[in-house]
């Protein structure tokens, strides 16, 4: 293999600019057609994306692939990616897709595919389906005009999403008189999740929620969260939701308007499921970027935190492999695996109104219970990516500024995926002991790698 075509989260690019061309996404289609399709019998492939306006060319360029390699398509047209992934479980098929570019804007798109189960495919899979569509010999087994698939949209997905969800949040509560700032994104969200916070009795004040194919992520949603805020202060709302441009993700905002990112939120739940006895193996999945504070939060009351690689994707592998039912990234993935298979921001968001509601207290009283620590991100240019224990300067430099830190600070190394950049973090409980020490570091990495 020459190349990956998948990073952590799929498939990802500009539109119309290599990987993201219909010519290539039809290969895809057929790749991941042939991969999936195993004996006569009829398959079936869900296929949902997002608002941009390149959707219409990738979803009519995979329905091709997927129809030639005998695969029968079904459309659901915008819709989360957590619905995808529940649709194809609920609807048995055999693969589900999503495209769309999560947060990025509209001049990107991507494409992430979804097992049966409703889990993301392992880097194996992937690296097969990526062998077939870059190999420009490669002998497709196309069935024969009689058994090429069919396409049909699929009207009533909505209702299931939301059905789904509802249930999802115990049947003798209610949101009467929750007032609710819902930032959409102008993304896959803007119908299904008025809807649901409605249904369940909420005054929803609704923001982000005219796409055009343009304006997704622009300026709204969880990357802007301040919007969400304002709207907080001005309507006097109990909480603001700020949702992803595919609705996988979660910022949320106090009646204070303070805003609390992924880690805040899984403190708020982990320590509501272990006061219930529910939380497996007290133990919540993060990310090695979840802050430190969360770390030992989880350890002051006796559970532990299981760090993972960049990218829900891991988290779900290692929720799997351990058991946990609690997992997420600072980013606003939060995974509740009683519930979902993957992320889903809607979903977190019912999670800690039901926490809300059953406590009866504010917002701003349950977010006290973790105080994040200062962390500060550098990223620095590099040429090359030497493993960093190769170079011994910047050895001596992390333990020397570890050693400053004590028991609570830390600090990450770790290259970017798809740029050539080194990516310097440092947290600890004194702001500017970790600003001076991210900008040594920084240094010494810069100079390190020449």
């Amino acid at each position: 293999m020459t190349k990956r075509l998948f990073g952590t989260d799929g498939l990802r690019g500009q539109a119309n600019i290599f990987p993201m061309q219909s010519e290539l996404v039809v290969r895809l289609g057929l790749a991941a057609g042939q991969y999936f399709r195993k004996g006569h019998r009829r398959h079936r492939v869900l296929i949902g994306k997002d608002t941009r306006l390149s959707g219409y060319v990738f979803e009519s360029a995979l329905t091709a692939g997927f129809c030639a390699a005998g695969m029968d398509v079904l459309m659901v047209g915008p819709m989360p990616t957590p619905a995808i992934s529940f649709l194809t479980r609920n609807m048995r098929a055999n693969l589900g897709v999503v495209i769309s570019a999560s947060h990025n804007p509209f001049m990107d798109n991507g494409i992430k595919f979804f097992d049966k189960n409703g889990f993301k495919l392992p880097d194996d899979v992937e690296d097969e389906i990526t062998d077939m569509v870059l190999d420009q010999d490669f002998k497709w087994e196309t069935p024969p005009p009689e058994a090429i698939g069919r396409a049909a949209k699929i009207e009533d997905s909505p209702g299931r999403y939301i059905v789904y969800l509802k249930n999802s949040f115990p049947a003798d509560l209610t949101l009467d008189g929750i007032r609710i700032v819902l930032d959409c994104a102008n993304g896959a969200t803007y119908k299904v999740a008025p809807l649901i916070f409605e249904e369940l009795g909420a005054k929803v004040f609704k923001l982000g929620n005219e796409p055009d194919g343009l304006n997704i992520n622009r300026k709204c949603g969880s990357l802007y969260p301040g919007v969400a805020a304002s709207k907080v202060l001005e309507m006097g709302a109990d909480i603001g939701l700020a949702l992803d441009g595919d609705g996988d993700r979660l910022i949320v905002v106090d009646e204070n308007g303070h805003i609390l990112d992924g880690d805040q939120i899984m403190a708020i739940c982990a320590m509501d499921l272990m006061e219930h006895g529910r939380l497996r193996g007290n133990t919540l999945a993060a990310t090695v970027m979840s802050n430190m504070a969360l770390e030992i939060f989880m350890r002051e009351k006796g559970g532990r935190l299981l760090r993972t690689p960049v990218g829900d994707r891991y988290v779900v592998e290692a929720m799997r492999k351990h058991g946990a039912i609690l997992g997420g990234e600072q980013s606003g993935h939060i995974i509740f695996m009683e519930h979902s298979t993957t992320g889903d921001g809607i979903l977190a968001a019912l999670q800690l109104l039901r926490i809300m509601r059953e406590r009866d207290k504010p917002l701003s009283e349950l977010a006290g219970l973790l105080k994040p620590f200062p962390q500060k991100l550098v990223n620095v240019h590099v040429e090359r990516k030497v493993p960093f224990d190769e170079v011994p300067a910047i050895q001596k430099a992390v333990r020397d500024a570890e050693e400053k830190l004590g028991e609570r600070g830390r600090v990450l190394l770790r290259y970017s995926g798809t740029e050539s950049v080194a990516r310097v973090m440092v947290e600890g409980e004194n702001q500017s002991l970790v600003e001076r020490l991210t900008e040594m570091l920084a240094e010494e990495v810069a100079n390190g790698l020449e």
